[in-house]
């Protein structure tokens, strides 16, 4: 918004245009009337009355709320000399918040990473300062906490996805709720609503699908990933005796007798002894 007043600007030079911003009940009104009370003349068209939230008035140019989509900003000549308020979007209290809460999210998730948590807790401050100056449901802030506490669950307990999506639908309804307003200039952008959620969507799908797919594979390290392993027998297995498996010797014991340079298969372990079978191949041979 302000990167297209600027370029108006430039184009229509002359006296000084005065800009007063800040988000919506911060005190630009209360400044609009100061310095119209100073002599400056404060550019309004008036179409917003004032009401029980600002008996005094707003002192806004309905035409600045669209300045993205205003094509025929030829009304900037009329500002020089005078003062023009310029409220800031909701949407970027809103982001704040996401970027906070998913800060703390990753440093939670990966401990000592510091970094994510330091740029989270200033998120999250900046975002609670810019929210005491927005008519904010608290309904919808505590549904927006509850879906990053379901996201942070999912990371503890095999819930197979369901705290994620019930995580996903808590971060939508809480974004939708988020400002009680029907002023649509107060309203967070549903594109950045529906961006966040889907992007929060899709990395914890990409998580819990990553998370399945290292559940069924089968073990590489440890005794588990003995399990299935084929070795060659060095001392008779009768039942008890010595196999050769990943190059290391290994005490085996086996219900059939196996001659060496027989062929197993691991299907147990107990304590340092490794339980095998015979392989068909070796049975065949042996007839």
């Amino acid at each position: 918004m302000f990167e297209s007043l600027k370029r108006s600007f430039r184009k229509n030079q002359g006296d000084p245009i005065i800009v007063v911003s800040g988000l919506p009940r911060s005190g630009t009104s209360m400044l609009m009337k100061m310095l119209d009370a100073g002599g400056i003349e404060i550019m309004t068209d008036s179409e917003r009355v004032a009401d029980i939230d600002n008996p005094k008035g707003y002192f806004e140019y309905e035409r600045v709320k669209d300045l993205e989509k205003e094509t025929d900003k030829s009304y900037v000549r009329e500002g020089r000399g005078k003062v023009l308020k310029v409220i800031s979007n909701p949407t970027i209290a809103y982001i704040l918040l996401i970027l906070g809460m998913a800060g703390l999210y990753f440093e939670l998730s990966t401990p000592g990473a510091i970094l994510p948590g330091v740029l989270g807790g200033i998120c999250l401050i900046l975002a609670f300062y810019a929210f005491q100056t927005l008519p904010i449901n608290f309904a919808g802030l505590l549904l927006i906490i509850l879906g990053v506490m379901f996201f942070i669950a999912e990371l503890y307990a095999a819930s197979h996805g369901i705290l994620a999506a019930g995580g996903i639908v808590a971060l939508l309804l809480g974004s939708l709720m988020l400002i009680d307003s029907p002023a649509p200039f107060l309203q967070i952008s549903l594109s950045a609503i529906i961006g966040v959620t889907m992007a929060t969507a899709g990395f914890f799908f990409f998580v819990i699908a990553a998370a399945i797919r290292a559940h069924r594979r089968q073990p590489v390290t440890g005794h588990e990933g003995l399990i299935g392993q084929r070795g060659v027998v060095k001392t008779p297995l009768k039942p008890e005796g010595q196999i050769s498996l990943r190059g290391e010797l290994w005490k085996a014991t086996c219900d059939e007798t196996v001659k060496p340079g027989g062929q197993v298969e691991v299907t147990g372990i107990s304590g340092l002894t490794l339980q095998v079978k015979k392989l068909p191949s070796e049975a065949h041979g042996k007839g």
